[in-house]
């Protein structure tokens, strides 16, 4: 996959800079630790013999590539626990959001020539974002005009299908008051 290099490039650069352990933890700590990190997941992927300590967890979508057994055992092997978004979640949903959000926030009007220039631009909306987070709710007022919107469709005798504006109901007038005068 062609996002690995650079994956492994960048991780490795940010594990060198993490600080210093104080201590080296012994083996049987250190597995456990990883374990850890697996309680809980549907669907576990067998841990290395010898594992580093554990240095940081990265979240990752379901894309094949990032669920290679290369690329898992490269991301244990530099003590990096790679942890994956579950399917059908809302939480990715708010990752994409907010990717969308800061992605147009640094290219708005640009041209960029280089991918360093690409970097530079989200790392410095990155670093404004953080300074300074907009907050996510769920329930916004696009929230209440969908529901709306759901609310004014009326169903067909029990089917999929759906009318705008109801159909007045038999015996009903116009008013919906039951009297046809």
């Amino acid at each position: 996959m062609v996002l690995h290099p650079w994956l492994q490039e960048e991780l490795t650069v940010i594990v060198a800079r993490l600080p210093p352990l104080d201590q080296a933890p012994d083996a049987a700590a250190t597995r456990v630790t990883w374990a850890h990190w697996q309680d809980g997941l549907s669907i576990r992927f067998t841990l290395l013999d010898d594992l580093p300590p554990l240095r940081l967890l990265l979240i990752l979508d379901h894309l094949a590539g990032h669920k290679s057994a290369a690329f898992v055992c490269w991301l244990m092997a530099h003590g990096i626990m790679p942890l994956y978004t579950p399917l059908g979640g809302s939480g990715l949903n708010m990752a994409e959001s907010m990717q969308r959000i800061l992605v147009s926030r640094a290219l708005s009007g640009q041209h960029p020539e280089n991918p360093a220039q690409i970097m530079a631009g989200l790392e410095a909306v990155g670093r404004g974002w953080n300074a300074a987070p907009t907050p996510f709710e769920w329930g916004s007022k696009r929230a209440v005009r969908c529901q709306q919107a759901r609310e004014r469709r009326h169903r067909l005798s029990g089917s999929g299908a759906v009318i705008h504006p109801p159909l007045p109901q038999q015996g009903m007038d116009s008013n919906g008051d039951g009297q046809n005068d």
